[in-house]
């Protein structure tokens, strides 16, 4: 079985360094694969449909962006849950916008779980670990 990995869509390089580095900083040694747009992680999920036979994994979750160019984290995410096998990948929206509108339309379209990112470093660096320790050592989800 090969290594589970998370998948970040966000288009901001600062935010995917300080990403990378929360992931550093709480010793965790996943791979994480990064797209910068919502197209990049169709295409990226597109790949690892087609290369199910090359037993290419699935992220353990995405952390999605909704602000994305060229496709939208609201499009990407009805894209992804209603599709018959990406469905099952849990999405982690993780956006600045905390808008109770935003928050409930991205549950009624599927998302697992819906972060506003954090302000600070420390706060982001506890986040990472949480939900990295939630989606792959709490919760049950389908192989």
């Amino acid at each position: 079985m090969q290594k589970r990995f998370i998948l970040i869509a966000e288009d901001d390089a600062d935010d995917r360094f300080l990403l990378q580095t929360a992931f550093e900083e709480n010793g965790l040694t996943d791979p994480l694969e990064f797209v910068e747009n919502g197209i990049e992680l169709m295409e990226y999920l597109d790949k690892v449909l087609q290369n199910k036979t090359l037993d290419m994994n699935y992220p353990g979750f995405i952390l999605l962006d909704l602000n994305l160019p060229k496709k939208d984290g609201r499009e990407v995410l009805k894209e992804i849950k209603q599709h018959p096998e990406l469905r099952k990948i849990p999405v982690v929206v993780f956006t600045t916008a905390k808008n109770e509108n935003e928050i409930k339309r991205c549950y009624e379209a599927g998302a697992n779980s819906y972060v506003v990112k954090p302000v600070s470093f420390e706060a982001l660096v506890n986040v990472i670990r949480e939900l990295r320790n939630y989606w792959f050592n709490t919760a049950s989800v389908p192989a």
